[in-house]
């Protein structure tokens, strides 16, 4: 026999045992099957839940190699109804201007009478349907109103989102009995019933899988007569509104080895309402976080004996607390945290770049120097970019998705763009901003940061575990369905996922090197303009990352969820390129506004450079060195293609929220402006208007001082020197001193005398 006709043969016989579905089968996919089941990891039941949370978006596009950009263009986010706006212009706008952050952090407390408006007002029933006394409103205004909030007290914003976050009212809403929601939600909507829910434990964070709290399936006495019920013992700490919570939502782990309920003794975690005045649930004493004075504390309990209709969901519900939590966390994190960090990053964008026109130095705004310009560009930019990662976020929840990997990208990346912006502009105000009072505009928000960056799910674990860790499950088209099909020993499913994979990874393959060698030149773009580089890019690096986490989950297999340092690589190269897609979206639907170009062009410029880091700081460090060399050499056979910001691009970002009113009122236009005679931000943006006015006048004088006129001095002797000679009219001379005026105010710090500084809180 010929060699040519042996490897006919062969290929012969490859073609039909692969064509052939029942022997590719039986020759194939059970071979591989086995295989595969040893490389899996081992998930124990609330990994997997956790990892299944959810449903799956736009990343999922990211995550295919191969993005639908028309799938992204023709997503609507709903905008508010009238109705929701003039909640915004009414009750949010009464409630920032009564609200005194400064003397809110003396009292430790709201005021009795803006406890009052917020319950009469219902912010704690935002999301409350109204057949049950609450608001009804959507995602979008839950957003809208954090982010106004935030932007004038920090604890008023985690007072009011709390109740509308993660917590009783939303589980009861998606499923408590009717009888609870008859009960609880009328009650909770206009705060007669202030809630809270404990999940922190002292030795397992939030963990509820290796939680302490427990409950025991019994019988006991309640209200004189003896039922089945659960007798629980928790101790939870770090619980917001605990303090002042008059319902309590508790998650623990549920026995019943008696069998009272059914042949399963180990029912799983669960989640149960409780009175406070329950007994034995003993509320403690107040938390101090950060010195931010909203309620925060622990509770706890030893044998707290409760009926069985304190679950929430009834008895059906019970083992199912984990799941519960799962799928309301991903709603939650995509709206509070997200919402509070855009109106800190507006704040931080507004106050600076007035600031850089307000505060001179050297003669000259400190807007002027390249220095200070710089910091202003990226806390704009960013702000930029996570409003329109907001959106996208509570666009998804409003379309009725549950973004578990979308949350955590929001809430990991804009808490960390809340801490770059704040930190920026700290440095920028320097000493007024570092000295707290009335005037100072950052100190509680600055104050807040490690709050944020904490709670639901740290960033660190966020990055190095989630982001990639759930996305690999919930994004990848076929990852999901393999574990699945060898997890039932479903061979039929098992062959359809693996040979779909193969195809999945050959044409990401085939992609990368395509892009690779072209530039991504004729990669899908749905517009064309000067952003269509950007779009061209990113399918490239879609296609390059999805090649990269098949090649790291068929290399490494279990093992790369311990590999934590590659998985947050993979987590920024991922997380950056939606954030970059979001602005482009954004810019989309906003119609290509030209004041909007410079800040798109630096955030895809940024966001992009990021993720091609990410992407070759996998490959460089992947274990399987042969294979990773040689995906670098397709999917960079020419280097790295992306260079970091250029200094043209930073100006740009910089003129236009220094200079342009339409630019940089555009990006802050979320967040609550106090009146002109208010100190802090009002003050600032009364002499920003002044200065303005004043300008003309001032230009005069300046020129007066080139021509030799007048000598060169104090602003104000100028002025005064200039309105003697006849070179400014009275008017003119007003303008300049009312101006100075304000600007004094403005730079001005407050002191305080020994007595009253040694009461500060």
């Amino acid at each position: 026999m010929s060699i040519s006709m042996f490897i006919l043969i062969v290929v012969a016989t490859l073609v039909v045992v692969f064509a052939v579905a029942p022997l590719r089968r039986t020759l194939v996919s059970s071979l591989v099957m086995k295989i595969v089941g040893r490389i899996l990891p081992t998930m124990g039941e609330t990994e997997r839940i956790a990892l299944e949370a959810g449903t799956v978006g736009w990343e999922g596009e990211l995550f295919s190699g191969h993005p639908n950009w028309q799938k992204l263009h023709d997503f609507k986010i709903q905008e508010l109804t009238d109705e929701e706006q003039a909640f915004l212009d009414g009750p949010v706008e009464q409630l920032c201007s009564m609200v005194d952050d400064w003397q809110l952090a003396q009292d430790r407390d709201l005021t009795p009478e803006i406890w009052d408006f917020i319950k009469a007002e219902r912010f704690f029933g935002i999301i409350i349907p109204k057949q049950y006394g609450g608001l009804g409103f959507s995602a979008h205004t839950h957003s809208a109103v954090v982010a106004k909030i935030s932007s004038r007290s920090v604890a008023t914003a985690v007072t009011v989102m709390v109740p509308n976050s993660l917590g009783p009212g939303e589980l009861l809403m998606e499923y408590g009995t009717e009888d609870q929601k008859n009960h609880y939600l009328p009650r909770l909507a206009v705060g007669k019933d202030i809630p809270c829910f404990a999940l922190t434990e002292p030795n397992a964070g939030s963990d509820a899988a290796n939680g302490q709290s427990q409950g025991i399936v019994c019988k006991g006495q309640w209200q004189g007569e003896e039922i089945i019920g659960i007798r629980m013992t928790f101790n939870k700490r770090y619980i917001t509104l605990a303090p002042i919570a008059t319902v309590l939502g508790v998650a623990f782990k549920l026995y019943d080895p008696d069998g009272l309920l059914g042949d399963k003794k180990d029912i799983g975690i669960t989640c149960a309402l409780l009175p406070r005045e329950t007994p034995g649930v003993v509320v403690g004493n107040h938390h101090d976080p950060m010195g931010i004075p909203f309620h925060n504390g622990p509770i706890s309990g030893t044998d707290v004996f409760v009926p069985l209709d304190f679950i929430i969901g009834g008895v059906a519900e019970a083992g199912n607390g984990w799941r519960m939590l799962m799928e309301n966390l991903a709603v939650g994190r995509c709206i509070s945290l997200p919402s509070l960090s855009v109106g800190a990053a507006q704040l931080a964008t507004r106050a600076t770049s007035g600031y850089g026109i307000v505060r001179e130095q050297f003669g000259l705004p400190i807007g002027r120097f390249e220095g200070v310009r710089d910091r202003i560009a990226r806390i704009a930019a960013h702000t930029y970019f996570m409003n329109a990662t907001r959106r996208l976020s509570f666009g998804a929840v409003d379309a009725g998705e549950r973004p578990s990997v979308l949350s955590a990208i929001a809430k990991a990346y804009l808490t960390e763009g809340m801490r770059l912006c704040l930190n920026d502009a700290m440095d920028i105000h320097a000493g007024s901003a570092i000295c707290r009072g009335p005037n100072n505009i950052f100190a509680r928000s600055y104050m807040s940061i490690p709050i944020g960056i904490t709670v639901e799910g740290a960033n660190i674990l966020t990055r190095s575990l989630i982001i990639f860790g759930q996305g690999a499950i919930r994004c990848h088209p076929y990852a999901a369905k393999e574990m699945h099909a060898v997890a039932a020993g479903d061979l039929f499913a098992f062959d359809a996922a693996f040979f779909g994979h193969v195809r999945h990874i050959f044409k990401n393959g085939l992609r990368t090197v395509w892009h690779g060698f072209t530039s991504a030149r004729f990669a899908n773009a749905p517009v064309v303009g000067f952003e269509t580089v950007y779009y061209h890019d990113i399918s490239r690096f879609s296609a390059i990352f999805a090649l990269t986490a098949d090649v790291a989950l068929g290399t490494l297999g279990g093992a790369l969820k311990r590999k934590e340092l590659l998985s947050g690589r993979f987590a920024d190269a991922f997380s950056w390129m939606f954030l970059a897609t979001a602005a482009l979206k954004d810019f989309h639907d906003q119609g290509r506004p030209d004041h909007h170009r410079a800040y798109l062009e630096w955030t895809c410029t940024h966001a992009l450079y990021q993720v091609e880091q990410a992407l070759i700081g996998v490959l460089d460090n992947l274990p399987n060195r042969a294979i990773a060399w040689t995906v670098k050499q397709i999917a960079f056979p020419f280097g790295p293609s992306r260079k970091p910001l250029t200094d043209v691009q930073i100006e740009a970002v910089a003129e236009a929220v220094l200079f342009n009113e339409k630019s940089r009122t555009s990006i802050t236009s979320d967040i609550f402006i106090p009146a002109k005679d208010q100190p802090g931000l009002g003050l600032l943006e009364s002499a920003l208007a002044n200065i303005h006015t004043a300008a003309p006048a001032r230009a005069k004088i300046e020129q007066a001082r080139r021509d030799g006129k007048l000598q060169k001095g104090q602003i104000t002797d100028m002025a005064q020197n200039a309105l003697d000679q006849g070179l400014l009219t009275h008017e003119e001379f007003q303008t300049v001193m009312q101006a100075e005026q304000v600007r004094d105010a403005v730079i001005q710090v407050a002191d305080f005398s020994p007595e009253v500084y040694g009461e500060l809180k």
